[in-house]
């Protein structure tokens, strides 16, 4: 099979994976053609509500990929395979370099699966629910470059853990924490309940808008700093933050945007749903000693609704999921009536849906800007900035 490759005359990849694998859309696709294909979509899904400028591209769009995951299949030919899921099935295809992944971790994934086969682990069955080794899942710190690997297998038990951890990290020293998370469920899920810190403190630092943040197994973290970098810097610019203002982080994972905000506005409430998230937000506040935010652990429809009959927010900042914010969040959102609203949003055509109702709502859209955080696949990044329409 042909090696990926990367051109650094256009910025385009060649992946003999792409086909199968169906994450990288414009594999062969120069990145100026990309970023102009990526335009016209945003300027037809936006069509009559704002207009949007030129999508901000990434420098060197490779090897950006902070989060690396990989299922463990196997074969009569090949006892480990690790890959991804070829698109709209359950099939694993087998990559042994994926360009969009960090390349440091692309080799401890090399160094796994040779180690699988010599302490001959098994890959876990979800049919027979027999094997061990179900998926791998990797994480680097951007600037502190600490490597978090882990492993998650389908039984607590696991055989000769202290000679394969000396193994790996004698191949790698470079990793700064190992898990083990334990997944015996019957779905998709990844990540199981239970993790067991094998090697070191069990979580990664990273810094980010000069702020720094602790990284949990399951924390959700942006995959491509240097551009949520940007993307941040922009989205707070918008807020226009003062020190009068409440700004309310809706949706805030551990903590990136709001914390990042802080030092601009007078007080920060992150809403977040996912319990370890909010306790890794309380602990990376104490980490950049801020006293101006505090972080529910809720739902942030429901939060927002017992808000709504209580309180105002000047700023509302939301990164709601692919699949947008619910009506009774938008609702409430309209009730609290806030000056600005700034929407980020990893799927525009449900935030397109969102600004729909906060126009009808009273509200207009003053700025809006999109950012390639997912460089050669079909994913956009959007912010845009509502203001209330003064009577």
């Amino acid at each position: 099979m042909a090696k990926s490759t990367f051109n650094e005359t256009d910025k385009s990849i060649q992946c003999p994976y792409a086909l199968n694998c169906g994450a990288c859309s414009y594999a062969g696709m120069t990145y100026e053609g990309e970023l102009k294909v990526k335009d016209a979509q945003i300027k037809k899904i936006f069509e009559g509500l704002c207009d949007f400028p030129h999508i901000n591209g990434m420098y060197r769009p490779v090897y950006y990929r902070n989060k690396v995951h990989a299922v463990v299949s196997g074969n009569k030919e090949n006892p480990i395979i690790t890959g991804t899921y070829e698109e709209g099935t359950h099939n694993v295809v087998a990559v042994k370099q994926c360009l969009i992944e960090d390349k440091q971790c692309n080799d401890i994934m090399d160094t796994l699966r040779s180690l699988f086969v010599s302490f001959k682990y098994k890959p876990y069955d979800e049919d027979t629910k027999r094997g061990f080794i179900r998926h791998i899942l990797m994480r680097k710190g951007f600037s502190t470059k600490e490597i978090m690997v882990v492993l998650v297998t389908g039984e607590v038990m696991f055989p000769s853990k202290n000679n394969f951890i000396k193994a790996l990290l004698e191949a790698h020293p470079e990793i700064t924490t190992i898990v083990q998370n334990v997944n015996n469920m019957g779905s998709s899920m990844v990540l199981g309940s239970r993790s067991i810190v094998l090697y070191g403190k069990g979580y990664i630092e990273d810094v980010l808008c000069g702020f720094r943040f602790r990284i949990s197994p399951s924390s959700f973290y942006q995959i491509n700093p240097a551009q949520t970098e940007k993307l941040y810097k922009a989205a707070i610019k918008m807020a226009d933050l003062t020190k009068k203002d409440t700004l309310i982080d809706a949706y805030c994972g551990i903590g990136t945007i709001g914390i990042a905000a802080s030092k601009s506005a007078g007080q920060v409430i992150g809403v977040e749903l996912n319990r370890e998230a909010v306790h890794d937000a309380q602990i990376n506040a104490q980490l950049n000693n801020i006293s101006n935010i505090k972080f529910v652990n809720e739902d942030a429809g429901e939060f927002l609704v017992a808000y709504a009959a209580r309180h105002k927010a000047d700023v509302v900042i939301m990164d709601p999921p692919r699949s947008g914010s619910t009506p009774e969040f938008l609702d409430s959102l309209i009730k609290i009536t806030p000056s600005r609203i700034v929407y980020i949003s990893c799927n525009p055509e449900t935030q397109a849906r969102d600004l729909k109702v906060l126009v009808k709502g009273g509200y207009e859209i003053k700025q809006a800007a999109a950012y390639d955080l997912f460089p050669h696949t079909s994913h956009v990044e959007s912010v845009v900035l509502m203001s209330r329409k003064e009577k």
